[in-house]
């Protein structure tokens, strides 16, 4: 029996959130500072968006771009954003903590899992900035977190096609390995038939114009000259066509029976 892709998009919008649903996805993952990577989106952002969507709505906690090993006060400002994400009706959260040693911060993980629960939690790409990624998933896994974000270690997903096979030959059934990455349309049967997947993360975003009709061309507000006029929302129209792309690589790999996990 086949078993359908989980299709999860980012979404830094309501606009964006509202298009992804429409187009079939499964859930999003909410965040704001797409330029940095993402970061925790804001409780009227969160709020907005779970009125809107009938989906499972997972956001993104990490307080500032950058790294991702934390200082005492940065984590217990993820402490609260978990607890916020909670309060306004999250379905999951997401993150990732690092070591300085790049070794996946077990202690500091396992306590945002706890307080976060019930709501799931997914361990990001943090993961593929871990130092040696076969020790990280038996780490990340004994946090307790349900699922992985992976490009496999690589800047693009594709790259890393053997690696993340082998994360899920390993899992199991333990915890699912999720792909992302430069997940898009054309490759995205690929990926699923050779990793085995069930799980994929996209941005299907576009460039769009700012409305404005006047503009200051002086100034700008950020470090990236010219980003005041210019953002990025996701169609529909691409979310469906990476839906069902997802699907044929479905049809064109049925579910195998999944290999116990690999004994250490």
């Amino acid at each position: 029996m086949n078993h359908p892709v989980i299709l999860e998009i980012c979404a830094d919008s309501v606009e964006s959130a509202v298009a992804a649903e429409h187009g079939g996805a499964s859930r999003i993952e909410l965040c704001s500072g797409l330029l940095e990577g993402g970061i925790s989106p804001s409780a009227g952002l969160i709020s907005t968006v779970r009125s809107r969507l009938s989906i499972d709505v997972c956001v993104m906690i990490r307080p500032r771009g950058g790294d991702f090993c934390y200082s005492a006060s940065e984590f217990e400002a993820m402490e609260q954003d978990v607890l916020t994400a909670k309060q306004l009706g999250a379905n999951g959260i997401v993150f990732g903590i690092l070591k300085e040693d790049g070794d996946i911060d077990v202690a500091r993980t396992a306590r945002l899992i706890e307080i976060a629960r019930p709501m799931k939690s997914t361990f990001h790409r943090a993961f593929d900035m871990s130092r040696e990624l076969s020790k990280s998933l038996a780490h990340v896994i004994q946090t307790g977190a349900d699922r992985v974000l992976t490009s496999g270690g690589e800047q693009n997903v594709e790259d890393g096609l053997p690696v993340i096979a082998n994360l899920v030959r390993v899992a199991g059934s333990r915890i699912s390995i999720m792909a992302g990455g430069g997940v898009r349309e054309s490759n995205v049967h690929r990926i699923i038939e050779e990793t085995d997947v069930r799980e994929i993360h996209a941005s299907v975003r576009v460039q769009v114009p700012s409305p404005m009709r006047y503009r200051n061309e002086r100034i700008s507000m950020g470090l990236a000259k010219g980003r005041e006029y210019q953002r990025v929302t996701v169609l529909e129209e691409k979310v469906a066509r990476l839906l069902e792309a997802s699907r044929d690589g479905i049809r064109r790999n049925p579910s195998r029976k999944r290999l116990e996990p690999a004994r250490d």
